[in-house]
């Protein structure tokens, strides 16, 4: 059974900085795209930060040079991590990891708009005050 449990959130003054991270246990596939969502209340889901499996990064313009992804691999489980630096309110989302969906095809780790499916976390609620 795959699971993704996210945790690392919290409430932040604009500038400060969070480290999120990720549990993805129970998947065994090697390959594919893993990476950062979000969602503020009334907006839409976006992706914030992907990895691929060869260790490539792709971020939203949004928080291109503030925001991190990294992985690492353990026996059956991942480590995924977000480090957020230079936090903004309109940061202000819960955030989620998920794998396994379905990609669009561009080659930057992204999800199909609708349903792309695969495995994703609870969430972890990041709260940024300006």
């Amino acid at each position: 059974q795959v699971q993704l449990v996210e945790s690392g959130g919290g409430s932040v003054q604009a500038g400060g900085s969070l480290r999120l991270s990720c549990v993805v246990s129970g998947y065994t596939y090697s390959t594919d795209c893993i990476g950062w969502f979000r969602q503020a209340p009334g907006k839409e889901r976006e992706g914030v930060a992907f990895i691929d499996s060869g260790g490539s990064t792709y971020y939203a313009d949004s928080v291109k040079g503030r925001f991190t992804i990294s992985k690492d691999n353990a026996k059956n489980t991942l480590y995924l991590y977000l480090q957020m630096n230079s936090l903004k309110p309109e940061d202000t989302a819960m955030y989620y990891c998920a794998t396994d969906y379905e990609l669009d095809g561009l080659g930057t780790c992204s999800p199909v708009a609708d349903a792309p499916g695969g495995y994703w976390g609870q969430g972890t609620l990041v709260t940024v005050s300006s």
